[in-house]
Parts: C-alpha cells; structure tokens; sequence
C-alpha cells in the first residue's frame, strides 16, 4: 500500500508558516490546528523546513521563554527526510522509527502534496487489522455453517 490510502482519507491539507515568523505564532498555529508540526516554507514557498511541537520544547528548555520571538527559521528542522506519494506505508514507518521523527511531507513530483504522521499511519495499522479480523471472523462463520 502506497501513501496515497492514508492521503485518500485523511485529506492533503497542510499546516504551513513562512520562515520569518516568530516561535510563538508558530506555537499558536500548531494549538490552533492541534497538531504537531508545520510545514515551514522559504523564500520562494518551497520546503525549507519543518518545526515540531518539540523543536519549540527544546529550545525554551535550553534557553528560556524569550525564544519564542525568535524566527521559526533559527529552529526549525532544516535537514527534512521527505516521501513520495508512491511510497510503500512500510518504508515510511520504518524511515520515520529509524530516524526518530513523527511527521514527514509527502511529495508528489516534487511538490508539497501532504504531511504524514505516525498518528495516520498507527490509525490506518489499526483500521487495516480490524477489516483483517473482520474478514476472518466471516470465513470461520462461513466455514462453520458449511460444517453444518
């Protein structure tokens, strides 16, 4: 299965700040929306980067409250591991587990196309377990009732 299942369902909206803007805003947007990371975006409204509720944490905690008027750009995760749409949901958990991050943009021909989550790919685990056991509770009432 490609990312282009969990996108169906989840949408491709994606939360966005330009890279000027200041820690605090960016920390209203994220509360706004709840969420946990936002796209951020440089000069010409590409990628530039992506700042996590944790980046925020991070920073206050190394260095006090008055970071928060700090531009995004000065904290921000600028090294972003990226996927394609057409990428495996296996190959991106195991991106995301190995590099120890949550959230991920996902592209499509190089353009910003949505952000994944672990959340949305732990949900779509799960939907996809319960449709399994569905169909074998359904196969073993089949199977009894042609014992029958």
């Amino acid at each position: 299965m490609s990312l282009k299942t969990i996108l169906a369902t989840k949408g491709n909206e994606v939360v966005s700040i330009d890279f000027t803007t200041d820690l605090a805003a960016a920390a209203k947007l994220l509360t706004k929306h709840r969420i946990g990371a936002l796209v951020v975006l440089g000069v010409d409204g590409r990628l530039a980067g992506v700042l996590s509720e944790r980046d925020i944490v991070r920073t206050i905690a190394e260095s006090g409250s008055a970071v928060l008027q700090l531009p995004v750009a000065q904290v921000m995760t600028r090294n972003v591991s990226t996927c394609d749409v057409n990428d495996s949901i296996n190959s991106v958990i195991d991106r995301m587990t190995k590099g120890k991050f949550r959230h991920m943009p996902v592209l499509d021909n190089d353009r910003l196309a949505g952000m994944i989550s672990i959340g949305d790919v732990l949900k779509w685990y799960i939907e996809t377990i319960r449709d399994h056991i569905h169909q074998l509770e359904v196969s073993i009432a089949d199977f009894d009732m042609m014992r029958l």
